[in-house]
């Protein structure tokens, strides 16, 4: 069986799994393709809209904040482990709002389950909204709202 050429591996590859362009092309890269016809095959596939970074950053973003809970920072992180444009990774952070980030920190906390009774406990609610890309603020005001008397 002969080896299909960069562009069918590469739409095969696409309709496995949504990449970047950089994956894609690292991909290919992997698999014995040369450059020049790495880049030919990226190329074509952006111009077809098959491949689409923007594209792959939103719908990234949208899945890790309401599937896995993550906040901005940890978005950010791992769409600029997979080599995606900085100014495309702040354009898609931007549309997600401070009230919207808020709301969905207060839900990761409720999920959660566990009680913000006393300062560890508050403190440790704090740290594991960081640890889920939340910034200081933003896991500050959740936990400060969770906590509340009128919370509960």
């Amino acid at each position: 069986m002969t080896k299909p050429d960069a562009f069918d591996a590469a739409l095969a590859a696409l309709r496995r799994r949504e990449r970047t362009t950089a994956e894609l092309a690292t991909w290919l890269g992997g698999r014995g393709y040369a450059s020049a016809d790495v880049e030919v095959a990226v190329a074509r596939l952006v111009e077809e809209g098959e491949l689409d970074d923007e594209r792959f950053a939103r719908r990234y973003a949208e899945d890790k904040r309401e599937l896995a809970g993550w906040g901005a920072e940890r978005i950010r992180e791992a769409l600029l482990a997979k080599r995606v444009d900085r100014s495309t990774i702040e354009a898609t952070l931007a549309t997600d709002s401070h009230a919207d980030q808020l709301e969905r920190a207060g839900h990761v906390l409720a999920r959660r389950g566990r009680s913000l009774g006393d300062n560890a406990e508050r403190q440790r609610a704090l740290d594991y909204l960081a640890r889920r890309g939340y910034d200081y603020e933003i896991a500050y005001e959740a936990v400060r709202r969770a906590a509340s008397p009128r919370a509960a």
